[in-house]
């Protein structure tokens, strides 16, 4: 038996707080400072946290090396599992062309520049960020703005400012489901309260893309559109988070969005030539008059469908109980770890949901596409291969950052610095969204940034008497406005519309809306944390 201590250095908490600390410094430190490639800071983080668990806290070896092995499976099934299979899916699309048939009846729907950026990069940029996350979005929006006629420093900042709102619940809901993990608490608990925070960015980010797109002029001109557009996607979140399912929230806003605009007579208006002089300077695809036949089109649109009909299907109470069936529950070998007061700790016990998880559904989602789109099963095996190939890197890196957080969680690294970060008190719900939005800024992803300080949020609020469900909340709902800043979604996007080595111009661009935006965050779960908006909470 392995018991966690608090102060093991000295009997000092400050102390502990600073060598416990180490670790995070070291991979901020290697990624942000030194700027070397992610998996190699996550590799070394994990080393320097099973350094200090070993020497530090005492730990012993066996459960040093358990820990990591539970993170890194982690990181596999579920959190990855879902990646590999959602880019796996979209990959088909390119490969049958289908992908240039969705593009163009995008560009279809609107010739407003304006209401095309609400189009293409807030609601079919929340859906990707629903099915896959982890840049795909960021990147395949920018393409499909510059291929509509967007300037492609325009395209990178829309697709960059859009790729917010929709984060937390990213990729299957894997952030939320990950903070669950990482911090014990329900995810019911925390989705819904991430769910009252997120949506309220959603109300503000269509208005700022207008502004974005055309100035003042087109915040004067489309805000009806934008203001239609971002209700519908909050209200969505909200009650899907809330009342159905995390791993639906971003399908259902997504889609909801997007039937708010169709649903505006003025979203279709023909765009004001000036508009599309000012607005449009980059160059427009040639094949964006082409027709495309209706079955086409519908085989364009049924990958999307399908996945949705199929997460649906599984939140059917008797199919949702049946899938449970075969989840397996079991304890984690070679560990056996409990608090200072003596109680076996969550990470003892390792959840496997071998079918009712989203990687298991978006596969089953794949097949039908496959069989749809005219897949042959040779090529679609391919394409998985592919996919895992192209994946290999974020595939370490999310393996070795979950194996670090776990070594972090488990030995007590992260209870001594939540201990040592509660004397912030009353303000530390100001500050909440900070550390996640400086975890994402850093590590490019919401999920790493929570399996980081996830259960360090909850350590500190805890100790101040907050409330653990709200600073776990936070840390995400703060983390989805790094996602535009981080090195990693900076680079997708320069790399995406041909602007290689000038991401530090696409940085001075979206840092103030960044800020700007983290400031709301802060104000509001600041007022969640007190009276004056503590009715939001559930």
């Amino acid at each position: 038996m392995y018991v966690q201590e608090v102060e093991p250095v000295a009997g000092s908490l400050g102390l502990s707080a600073l060598v416990a600390a180490l670790p995070l410094l070291i991979v901020l430190v290697l990624l942000g400072g030194v700027r070397m490639k992610a998996h190699l800071a996550a590799l070394l983080g994990l080393l320097a946290a099973a350094l200090v668990a070993l020497f530090a806290y005492g730990m012993p070896v066996g459960q040093t090396l358990s820990s990591a092995a539970q993170g890194a499976t982690f990181g596999l099934f579920p959190i990855l599992w879902i990646v590999v299979n959602a880019l796996w899916v979209y990959r088909m699309t390119v490969r049958t062309r289908h992908f240039d048939i969705l593009r163009r009846s995008f560009g279809r729907l609107s010739d407003d520049p304006r209401v095309q950026a609400l189009v293409v990069a807030f609601c079919f940029g929340a859906l990707l960020e629903a099915l896959a996350g982890f840049g795909a979005p960021v990147a395949i929006c920018s393409v499909m703005l510059v291929a509509l006629g967007f300037d492609p420093v325009r395209a990178a900042v829309v697709a960059l400012v859009a790729n917010t709102a929709p984060v937390a619940f990213g990729a299957m809901g894997t952030p939320v489901v990950t903070l669950a993990q990482v911090t014990g608490l329900p995810l019911d608990s925390v989705a819904s309260v991430v769910g009252r925070q997120t949506p309220l960015l959603a109300l503000v980010v269509p208005l700022l893309l207008v502004a974005l797109v055309d100035g003042r002029r087109g915040l004067r001109e489309a805000w009806a559109p934008a203001l239609a557009c971002g209700v519908a996607f909050a209200l969505a979140q909200f009650a899907a988070s809330n009342y159905v399912s995390a791993q639906l929230a971003d399908i259902a806003a997504a889609l909801a969005g997007a039937a708010a605009l169709v649903a505006l007579p003025r979203a279709r208006r023909p765009a004001p030539e000036p508009v599309r002089v000012a607005v449009l300077t980059g160059v427009r695809s040639e094949d964006l008059d082409e027709e495309d036949p209706r079955p086409e089109v519908v085989r364009a649109y049924a990958p999307y469908a399908l996945i949705v009909i199929v997460f649906s299907i599984a939140q059917i109470p008797p199919v949702k109980d049946w899938l449970a069936g075969a989840t397996r529950v079991f304890d984690w070998p070679f560990l056996n770890v409990v608090n200072p007061d003596g109680k076996p700790v969550g990470g003892n016990v390792f959840t496997l949901p071998v079918v009712a998880t989203g990687g298991t559904l978006v596969l089953l989602a794949g097949l039908c596409t496959a069989a749809v789109l005219g897949v042959h099963a040779r090529v679609a095996v391919e394409e998985w291969v592919a996919t895992v190939r192209e994946l290999r890197f974020a595939i370490l890196t999310v393996t070795s950052v979950l194996a670090l957080a776990y070594v972090m969680n488990l030995s007590g690294q992260a209870a001594t610095i939540g201990q040592f970060v509660a004397a912030a008190g009353a303000g530390l719900a100001f500050l909440s969204p900070v550390l996640g939005w400086f975890g994402v800024a850093v590590t490019g992803s919401d999920t790493s940034a929570n399996a980081l300080f996830g259960a360090l949020q909850v350590s500190a609020a805890q100790e101040s008497g907050l409330s653990p469900e709200l600073l776990a909340a936070a840390n995400s709902s703060g983390g989805v406005l790094g996602k535009m800043i981080s090195p990693q979604n900076l680079t997708i996007a320069c790399a995406a519309v041909g602007l290689a080595g000038r991401e530090g111009d696409l940085l001075r661009k979206v840092l103030p809306w960044s800020a700007g935006l983290l400031l709301i965050m802060c104000l509001i779960v600041l007022g969640q944390s007190s009276p004056v908006l503590g009715w939001m909470l559930p």
